[in-house]
């Protein structure tokens, strides 16, 4: 399935701000209809005007992913809409930026309902209607922190994880069925998003995400690809996502002594902590703020990975080294 070549169906989760939002621009440019849920309407509204703008259609639908009957009616009033769905991209996540102990039971819950069962929901809603026409793809966006896990973010990296395990398991039954539904997951490096302003935290400092910091920008051209390519099991986006992928698969336990020394002063800024937080609500419901798919680390953040962009041209660079080649042998049998 190429998206490029005609308007596709697509639902995003946390299609408000960050990833969602810059992946709902990427897939609005090429003529997609995009359905956008999230929590807060501020950055619904403006979500959904920049989807358009980009050339798209946008329905804007105010869900908390939590919620398995909020995400059901969400996936009907898209189809009901813009038709049968296309693409399914679950981004929606919470968290709790804090050390193990001093996470309250109701937040842990509440941010592993948002981040791993609203993943859950979403693909249940999605595989309801792909399932029976035999058509559709469905897009986990993962981070490097779903395979190593770091500290002070015990709740989304075990979240993380169990999103890949959960699509593990789905994947294997889908090949099962041997028909025409895939899954994929796209794992992120450091992103500058909003999560960072309106994590819940009990950290002394601003949170931050650990350098080197990439774009959203850079996750949204990732998660087009995927859904234009979705056979491939996995992605890694960026060099530190493969590094850090790789390294703990060769030396955890190193990880674990360098994360335990440098872990916590990374994930920290030298600006005093704030008070906002979305766990339970969404910030831009209760300011009327559209924060948008940046976050305060503009200065800091590439806007192109030169990994990704070789892992995605890898395929055309090599049918042009090819050419070039071919080009050569064929002068010097000419002489």
């Amino acid at each position: 399935m190429t998206l490029s070549k005609s308007p596709s169906t697509v639902v995003i989760t946390g299609a408000s701000a960050g990833v969602g939002r810059a992946a709902a621009r990427e897939f609005g440019k090429h003529g997609a209809r995009v359905g956008l849920l999230a929590r807060g309407q501020a950055g619904l509204d403006a979500a959904a005007a920049e989807v358009e703008e980009a050339g798209g259609q946008a329905l804007a639908i105010p869900t908390d992913v939590a919620s398995y009957d909020e995400v059901e009616a969400a996936a009907e009033q898209v189809e009901d809409w813009f038709g049968p769905i296309d693409v399914w991209v679950n981004v929606a996540f919470t968290s709790v930026f804090a050390p193990f102990h001093e996470i309250t039971p109701d937040e842990y819950r509440r941010a592993t309902d948002v981040t791993y069962l609203g993943f859950v929901w979403g693909t249940m809603a999605a595989l309801r209607r792909m399932r029976p026409r035999d058509h559709g793809t469905i897009v986990q966006v993962g981070s490097a922190l779903s395979h190593r896990s770091i500290p002070l973010q015990s709740v989304y990296c075990g979240a993380k994880h169990a999103v890949n395990g959960f699509t593990e398991s789905l994947r294997t039954e889908l090949l099962h069925d041997n028909g025409n539904v895939q899954v994929t997951v796209v794992q992120m490096p450091a992103l500058n998003t909003p999560q960072f302003s309106w994590v819940l935290s009990r950290l002394p400092r601003q949170p931050q995400p650990v350098p080197p910091i990439y774009q959203p920008e850079v996750a949204a051209r990732a998660v087009y690809y995927a859904a234009n390519h979705p056979k491939h099991k996995e992605y890694w986006v960026g060099a530190s996502t493969t590094a850090t992928l790789l390294g703990q698969r060769l030396f955890p336990a190193l990880l674990d002594r360098y994360l335990a020394r440098n872990g916590y002063s990374s994930q920290q800024t030298d600006q005093p902590n704030t008070e906002a937080a979305n766990l339970w609500q969404p910030v831009d419901d209760g300011d009327g703020k559209d924060y948008g798919a940046h976050g305060v680390f503009d200065g800091r953040s590439h806007a192109v990975s030169a990994q990704w962009w070789l892992r995605e041209n890898a395929k055309p660079l090599a049918v042009a080294a090819g050419a070039v080649l071919a080009s050569i042998a064929g002068a010097a049998a000419r002489h």
